[in-house]
């Protein structure tokens, strides 16, 4: 399994950051480099690539308030 992680270096320690909506469903099949996910930081939205391509399994619901490097999916 491939860890999906919150990019590094997106904000300050100070900004609030959240997954703003999964593309995919959980147990969908998703090809590497495909948009899985959005982050809003402070009103700014930044795409998260799959890093891999496998079955998707979301750890992290859309809305929940995340930081760098956590892992919010796995793929296998």
């Amino acid at each position: 399994m491939v860890d999906v992680r919150v990019p590094a270096g997106l904000w300050r320690e100070s900004d609030e950051a959240a997954i703003s909506a999964w593309f995919y469903a959980d147990g969908d099949a998703v090809a590497e480099g495909a948009v899985i996910a959005e982050i809003m930081v402070e009103k700014t939205t930044h795409e998260l690539p799959a890093p891999t391509s496998g079955t998707l399994y979301i750890t992290v619901a859309a809305e929940a308030p995340v930081v760098a490097d956590q892992v919010v999916a796995r793929i296998d």
